[in-house]
């Protein structure tokens, strides 16, 4: 949990209604409560400190059950996508890191089967070609195996011609690029130049050894619907490719939790999801008033570079940035936000239904995890959407 300091007094103090805030409060129990969750964690912070955070429920801990509490720490899966970016950021705001280049110039090993052609941006959009590319989380602790993986990916597509999401293996190279730019393990780079200045210790990318007792073990719920069941609510069927069940299921291992995978090993609180997009909200600036990023490169990370290219399954337009995606029009609900808040909310969800997001206009952050990862698409999205939806007017004068 984050320290006392970064928790307001009252919401008040923050310009939040707190008649507005239990009802958010009250929608991310309602699953745990109805018994579809084992549990559930949510914190809405404004102007710099948190306004209110809520754990619900139980969890265990390799196997120990107990209750949960705004201690316990949940992987937060695609959300690290942000953070993982957001270090990349500093690297280009330091001139280390140009988006143009193509990562063959950086990485040689990763210039082969055609790949030479891919650019940085690409990786950061989901652009790049390569969506499945394979990878053992294991190799990267070995540099020759995590070479030679780059070097035997194939493209799929040609890059910068379409979108289709990169579930894991375009943040592998990221996180590789970061290392060579920085000459720091990525892992180090994140904690030193954002989770330590930010003052936020229990946001890991790459898990402590002594930490593993206060992680939620992750768990399946609910029935898969058919296609016709889903046909009928007017929902496509996603197929299931690189993201499965076991490969989720891959980090209640210790091992999974210590690499800390770039594109989707994040383990924190929602209180620390929060307080680090509140940083992005906040010109960039550590609590202390420390620049950590400019907002030049700030706006440069929020600009959409995806153009018309729309997603595979909804056919939505991808609306992606440098990293993180951009609520945009009337169908940011398909982007994983909610109806109420602005065009301009940026943020990265994550499998299973956690949340994470900012929207500069009201200063509002969110972020919400659940160690329960639901089988049920439909029921699933309505959750993200309800919840985003009453946080985003939270602010006190808005307007449910």
């Amino acid at each position: 949990m984050p320290d006392a300091r970064f928790f307001a007094a009252t919401p008040e103090e923050v310009g939040i209604d707190p008649e507005q805030l239990d009802t958010v409060f009250q929608r991310a129990e309602q699953e745990v409560r109805d018994g579809l969750l084992p549990s559930a964690q949510i914190a809405i912070a404004r102007r710099g400190k948190i306004a209110g955070m809520r754990t619900f429920g139980r969890v265990t801990h390799e196997g120990r059950a107990a209750v949960a509490t705004n201690d316990t720490l949940y992987v937060v899966f695609s959300a690290t996508k942000g953070i993982t970016s957001a270090a990349a950021w500093l690297l280009i705001q330091e001139g280390k890191l140009d988006i143009g280049a193509r990562v063959a110039e950086l990485v040689p090993e990763f210039g082969t089967n055609g790949k030479d052609i891919v650019t940085v941006e690409q990786l950061f959009t989901h652009t790049a070609g390569f969506p499945y590319a394979p990878f053992d989380p294991m190799d990267w602790r070995d540099r020759s195996k995590r070479l030679e993986r780059f070097a035997r990916w194939k493209l799929n597509w040609e890059p910068g011609t379409r979108f289709e999401y990169h579930p894991t293996s375009s943040m592998w190279v990221v996180a590789e690029l970061i290392e060579r730019c920085s000459g720091m393990d990525f892992r180090h780079f994140i904690r030193t130049r954002i989770t330590t200045p930010l003052g936020l210790p229990d946001l890991h990318v790459g898990l402590p050894s002594n930490l593993h007792d206060r992680v939620a073990d992750i768990t399946h719920v609910g029935s898969r619907p058919t296609p016709a069941e889903l046909q009928a609510l007017g929902f496509p069927e996603i197929p299931e490719v690189e993201v499965t069940e076991d490969a989720l299921q891959g980090f209640n291992q210790r091992a999974i939790r210590e690499v800390g995978m770039p594109g989707g090993g994040g383990i924190m609180t929602a209180g620390d999801l929060a307080l680090f997009y509140q940083a992005l909200l906040a010109e960039g600036r550590a609590p202390d008033g420390t620049p950590i990023w400019t907002q030049e490169v700030i706006r440069m990370a929020r600009q959409v570079r995806s153009g018309n290219l729309t997603d595979p399954i909804f056919h939505k337009k991808a609306n992606r940035a440098l990293g993180i995606i951009i609520a945009g029009d009337r169908d940011r609900t398909y982007r994983g936000f909610g109806h109420t808040g602005s065009a301009l909310m940026f943020g990265h969800n994550g499998a299973g239904g956690q949340v994470a997001w900012a929207d500069p206009e009201t200063g509002i952050s969110i972020g919400y995890c659940s160690n329960g990862l639901d089988r049920h698409p439909v029921r699933q999205a309505r959750r993200v959407v309800a919840i985003s939806s009453r946080a985003a007017v939270c602010a006190l004068g808005s307007q449910p």
